[in-house]
C-alpha cells in the first residue's frame, strides 16, 4: 500500500478492533487489505505492531504509542476535508479585505455592513480606504469599490449605481469671483486640487464630451477627499467634487453648483472581486451586501 495516510488509517481501525477480520469490516475492504496495510508499516517502520496469536492479535508498546500519534494525524488530515464543517467555519469566521474611496469607507460601507457583521461574530471586515485601484492579488483583496470603469478581465464586476461630478464653490466666493461660463473662465479662478498619489499631481477635472481640465496651479490641494470638499466650503476656491459629498451641501445652500451643462456623464459605480476560485462563503457574502447597500 503506497499511499502511507491511508496505512495509518487501515492501522487505526486495526487496532481499534478485536482482529484484522473485524478491521476489515468496518472499512469495507478485504482483510487482506488489513494485513498488507500492517504489515508494509511494520516494514517501513521496522518494528512490530501487533503481537499475533490464535487468539487474536493485540498491539505492541511501540504499536500502541503509534497508534496514539496515527489517530491525532489522520483524525487532523480528515478535519481538514471536511465539507460540512469547513462551509459552517467560512460563513461565520475568517477576515474578508475590502478596499473603497474615502467618500464610501469612511461612512457608508461601516453602517451598511453593521447588521451583517453583528449577525456573524467571526466574520472580520478589514477596510482600506484609497483612491487607487488597488492590485487584489499583490495586495490580498477580496473585494474592491471603485467609481468609474474596471476594464480587468481578472474581476467579476456588478454596477450598483453612478455617481455625478460637480464644480461648486462658497456663495461668498462665487459673490466674490462672478459665476464663470465657460471652461476658459473656470481655470482663471482659484481651484482646489486632489493629488493621485500614484502620479504625484493633482487629478485633472471632467466634463462632457471626454473633456479634461488639468489642475496646474491650485489654491488648495491635498490628497484627502473630505479635506477638499472642506477647503470649498471654507470659500478656498471653486472644486469638483462627487455626488455623495456634494448633493447634501448643493441642497442646504452651503455650496453652489457652477457649469452644470458643463459635467460630465455620471461614472458607474462598481463592486468587484476576483475571479480567483474557490470564492469562500464570508467574502461571497460580504460581496453580495454590498452590492445591496450599494444599490
Amino acid at each position: 500500500m503506497s499511499n502511507r495516510l491511508e496505512a495509518l488509517r487501515v492501522f487505526c481501525a486495526a487496532a481499534d478492533a478485536a482482529n484484522f477480520r473485524e478491521a476489515a469490516v468496518r472499512l469495507a475492504v478485504s482483510p487482506q487489505v488489513v494485513t498488507r496495510a500492517v504489515r508494509e508499516l511494520e516494514e517501513t517502520l521496522g518494528e512490530p505492531l501487533f503481537h499475533r496469536s490464535t487468539r487474536g492479535v493485540q498491539l505492541t508498546d511501540f504499536g500502541r504509542q503509534l497508534a496514539e500519534r496515527a489517530r491525532a494525524a489522520v483524525g487532523g488530515v480528515d478535519a481538514l476535508f471536511h465539507r460540512t464543517d469547513r462551509r459552517a467555519l467560512s460563513q461565520h469566521a475568517g477576515t474578508v479585505r475590502v478596499t473603497a474611496p474615502n467618500v464610501f469607507g469612511r461612512r457608508l460601507i461601516p453602517q451598511a455592513l453593521a447588521p451583517m457583521l453583528t449577525a456573524h461574530p467571526g466574520l472580520v471586515l478589514d477596510l482600506r480606504l484609497s483612491e487607487q485601484h488597488a492590485d487584489v492579488v499583490d495586495e490580498q483583496i477580496d473585494i474592491g469599490v471603485r467609481a468609474g470603469p474596471v476594464r480587468d478581465a481578472r474581476f467579476v464586476t456588478r454596477v450598483v449605481g453612478r455617481m455625478a461630478l460637480y464644480v461648486v464653490a462658497a456663495p461668498a466666493l462665487v459673490a466674490r469671483t462672478g459665476v464663470p461660463q465657460t471652461l476658459d473662465e473656470l481655470a482663471r479662478l482659484p481651484l482646489t486640487g486632489l493629488i493621485d498619489r500614484s502620479a504625484g499631481r493633482p487629478w485633472s477635472w471632467f466634463f462632457s464630451r471626454g473633456r479634461q481640465m488639468p489642475v496646474t496651479a491650485p489654491a488648495f490641494l491635498t490628497d484627502d477627499v473630505d479635506a477638499e470638499c472642506a477647503a470649498v466650503l471654507a470659500g478656498l476656491g471653486f472644486g469638483q467634487l462627487v455626488g455623495p459629498l456634494a448633493e447634501p451641501l448643493i441642497a442646504a445652500g452651503t455650496l453652489v453648483p457652477v457649469l452644470a451643462a458643463e459635467a460630465p456623464e455620471p461614472w458607474p459605480i462598481h463592486v468587484y472581486r476576483s475571479q480567483r476560485a474557490p470564492v469562500p462563503a464570508r467574502v461571497r457574502l460580504v460581496y453580495d451586501e454590498l452590492v445591496r447597500a450599494l444599490r
